[in-house]
């Protein structure tokens, strides 16, 4: 038996990728990662807070980008209502890393600020759910192709 695969398939499998592995990284950065932040201590905080930062973007860049470039590439084909979902979820996510995460990130540069380390946690189930959601929607897309 020959399979054929279109590109429509190879957009969506890029796509899956890309969802599936930020939908991991964010539920590590959540129970792991920036839980730990307060066990940095104080006076090294704000260089390992810029480290992270400009590391973190090196990972976290390229399949975000990916993502949101195949997200609208596959709604823009006419993929269907998961899709559109699929798409206000990833404005959510963009949103709230804009408006919510870079911010607190920024105010931890200057250094260990604990209302603020405990905003960035919480905010951050934003996140956490809209990437975990549109990795099942990513594989149920996955799964109608065939």
């Amino acid at each position: 038996m020959t399979t054929t695969t279109s590109p429509a398939d190879g957009l969506l499998l890029v796509h899956a990728a890309a969802t599936l592995f930020m939908a991991g990284l964010i539920w590590f950065v959540q129970v792991v990662h920036y839980p730990l932040f307060g066990q940095v201590g104080s006076a090294d905080f704000s260089a390992y807070q810029r480290l992270h930062s400009r590391n973190t973007t090196w990972v976290v860049g390229p399949p975000m980008l990916i993502e949101l470039v195949t997200a609208v590439a596959i709604a823009w084909r006419g993929g269907g209502t998961w899709t559109w979902v699929a798409l206000a979820l990833l404005a959510t996510v963009w949103g709230s890393t804009w408006l919510l995460q870079v911010p607190a990130h920024a105010r931890l540069e200057r250094g260990f600020d604990a209302a603020t380390h405990r905003r960035l946690v919480n905010t951050n189930w934003v996140r956490t759910v809209a990437w975990s959601t549109r990795g099942v929607i990513a594989m149920v897309l996955l799964t109608q192709r065939h």
